[in-house]
């Protein structure tokens, strides 16, 4: 980190075992989410803040979090900071992005989520716990067997707000914030920020700060979208005829439904592409299995459902493809925000029919853009291989050559 780069991060107002904590692990620059988010949180104010996924959001809260903790110990079982989140995956991550931060400061951090037994969370909320991370029904569970008390919370997250909604998580998040003090600091995330959801942010914050690094339900420029026409009948066809003809380096395939991710799997096992599947009814060791084995492989294909493939972040995922156009706008801004991240090129490719069209049209409408068609019923395969270049792909750029047009 140069001097002039790290008098970024200083301007924000960060203290200097931050600084050095962020140096070691090689950031150069604060993202425009962090530049906005970063000094507003320290100044204890609320935010209502909207932000793709690959923006650097979540150390737009951690690391403010991890200042203002860093002057005292927490009591047996009393967080003093929450952190709400959607899915499991999620709540892992931004645990260990903590625990990389925290490790300078002496500050413990735990993680509540399911597919690990109660009592040994138990365990360790008994020792005191400065950062408490959880998924809204897990931390419920504790609650109502009074594991924990959240009376002494000074900062509370709520993450992808608006996945959150889509769960029907928002109930849960009323009854935890009726334990929580009244006076606290509210600091309320979403990818994108509709009426509803502003609206409901409301009932959290107050007098928040109002951030935007991008514009309401944008996707980002670093994403070639394109539209594959297709029917019932050659649908798996036609995927496979892209997915022989991409050079990837890892991709993510979404369906709607759980029952094809394991049938699209097994298809295209059976065509010797490596395929890993990704849903909610995998036992959490399955799914910790299944993240980690794409993490640390490429060119494999990773078979998702919507609520489990929110929690992805990994890097290097060059293409995204709805097999299944998504059952609302929103949920296509999450799945090809997966890949373009963190200023690399990506691709989304989505599959439609004639049923589908009304739903194309909601997406366009929702990002302000119409998408390219681009029929793959009027080539023939041998033309679809020419179109994409089969040149190594790098980091700069991953996008064939047919989608470029």
């Amino acid at each position: 980190m140069s001097e002039n780069e790290q008098l970024e991060f200083k301007s924000l107002g960060l203290s200097e075992n931050i600084l050095e904590s962020l140096k070691n692990l090689g950031y150069k620059k604060p993202t425009p989410i962090q530049s906005k988010s970063i000094p507003i949180a320290l100044m204890g104010r609320d935010v209502l803040g909207c932000a793709q996924t690959g923006t650097g959001k979540t150390a737009s809260f951690v690391l403010p979090i991890v200042d203002i903790l860093n002057s005292q110990k927490s009591k047996a079982r009393m967080p003093r900071s929450l952190i709400l989140s959607p899915t499991r995956e999620l709540a892992d991550q931004i645990s260990e992005y903590f625990k990389k931060i925290a490790k300078y400061h002496k500050l413990v951090v735990s993680l509540l989520i399911g597919g690990t037994q109660l009592g040994d969370q138990d365990k360790e909320l008994n020792k005191g716990v400065d950062v408490l991370i959880a998924t809204p029904g897990r931390l419920i569970d504790h609650i109502n067997r009074g594991n924990i008390l959240l009376n002494d919370l000074k900062i509370l997250v709520i993450d992808e707000a608006d996945r959150m909604l889509d769960m029907g998580f928002i109930p849960d998040i009323e009854f935890i914030c009726s334990k929580l003090p009244k006076i606290r600091q509210t600091l309320f995330f979403s990818a994108t920020l509709s009426k509803e959801i502003v609206k409901i942010g409301k009932k959290f914050v107050i007098n928040p700060k109002l951030i935007e690094v991008s514009p309401p339900s944008s996707t980002s420029n670093t994403i070639s979208q394109k539209l594959v026409k297709c029917n019932n009948k050659n649908k798996l066809s036609l995927l496979e005829e892209v997915l022989f003809s991409l050079d990837t380096q890892n991709t993510v395939i979404f369906c709607n439904r759980k029952k094809d991710i394991d049938i699209l799997s097994k298809n295209l096992i059976r065509k010797k592409f490596q395929t890993i599947t990704f849903h909610g009814d995998l036992v959490q060791s399955k799914r910790n299995e299944a993240l980690n084995n794409f993490k640390n492989a490429s060119n494999k294909i990773l078979i998702a459902s919507d609520v489990a493939g929110r929690g992805l972040d990994v890097n290097n995922i060059s293409h995204v493809i709805n097999y299944d156009v998504p059952n609302n706008p929103e949920d296509y801004i999450h799945r090809i925000g997966r890949t373009g991240r963190a200023g690399k090129k990506g691709v989304a490719i989505t599959f439609f029919s004639k049923d589908d069209l009304k739903s194309i049209g909601e997406i366009e409408n929702l990002i302000n853009s119409k998408i390219d068609v681009l029929d793959l019923n009027t080539k023939k395969k041998s033309e679809i291989i020419d179109d994409y270049n089969f040149n190594t792909i790098n980091e700069s750029d991953h996008v064939p050559n047919f989608l470029k047009r």
